[in-house]
């Protein structure tokens, strides 16, 4: 039997319903919030997320502020603009689009983000609220998975969650917002990756499967437990443009539920992106 899926394009939908509301209130208040973006170079696949992100800002009265760079930008280039919208009161949340030409240093730009305006949840400020299960910004695509997750009517909580995959915006931030105690967490979660030998013991002690490796088909249907939740968060791009999951299609015969390879994960971190700008622009309202 099929797996039922776990479809972002529908779930934003819903996330857009519910900020639209809250967008109008901020209105009737006097606030618009504003979500800034800073694009360094000319990447295809990054300039696209940007628009994208930019379009659905539109489609919620959300104000938009754009900043591009060079390729060439020098590091205090970088820093000039992320400085500017760190001290401009209309710019609610913004983020450095990602990666980085080669010659910037990612880590460094990342903290020179204002952390209440970090809308991506990456700055260490806020990765280290996460561990410590305060409120702030979380990482997108983790904080999108979740509610993906619940949205879709997977249990989360007292279950076995394995995620593929350690970088820094999926991996080590899900492991540790799944594992909170608090509703629709809870879970206990195992955390592998590419290195280990025989990923499939892991894999098929799974819950919930979260691959986020970059590593197109990786997870095969052996690899599943029949039933599971599979989310493939990792991708990459092949031939021709074409987007390559982490996870094979053919794990939708294994997997009760599995995200599609169009229109899963991304969707919802942009949701997660709308939330956190909308969130933020409410404390400037308080």
């Amino acid at each position: 039997m099929a797996a039922k899926l776990l479809d972002g394009n529908a779930f934003l939908e819903t996330v857009k319903a519910e900020l639209a509301v809250r967008v109008k209130a901020l209105g009737d208040q006097g606030v618009t919030p504003g979500l800034g973006t800073i694009l360094v170079g000319d990447d295809e696949s990054s300039a696209s997320y940007v628009r994208m992100k930019h379009e659905n800002s539109a489609e919620l009265g959300i104000a938009s502020f754009h900043q591009e760079l060079p390729a060439d930008a020098t590091q205090d280039e970088v820093f000039a603009a992320v400085s500017a919208f760190n001290e401009n009161p209309d710019v609610d949340a913004f983020l450095v689009q990602l990666p980085l030409p080669k010659h910037l240093d990612e880590e460094a730009t990342l903290r020179a983000v204002d952390p209440d305006k970090d809308v991506d949840g990456l700055h260490p400020v806020n990765l280290g609220r996460l561990v410590m299960g305060v409120d702030a910004p979380v990482a997108c695509t983790p904080a999108g998975i979740q509610a993906l997750l619940v949205h879709y009517g997977v249990p989360i909580e007292g279950r076995h969650v394995v995620i593929v995959g350690r970088g820094l915006t999926i991996g080590r931030p899900l492991a540790n917002l799944l594992s909170l105690k608090r509703p629709n967490a809870n879970a206990a979660v195992t955390v592998v990756h590419t290195g280990i030998s025989d990923l499939g013991a892991y894999t098929r002690e799974a819950d919930i499967l979260i691959v986020a490796a970059g590593a197109p088909g990786i997870v095969t249907p052996e690899m599943v437990s029949p039933g599971a939740a599979v989310v493939s968060a990792g991708v990459t791009f092949g031939e021709g443009r074409k987007l390559l999951p982490d996870v094979d299609e053919a794990v939708a015969e294994v997997a009760g539920w599995i995200t599609p390879r169009l229109g899963g994960v991304g969707p919802t971190t942009r949701g997660m992106l709308l939330r956190n700008t909308v969130a933020a622009a409410s404390r400037r309202a308080h």
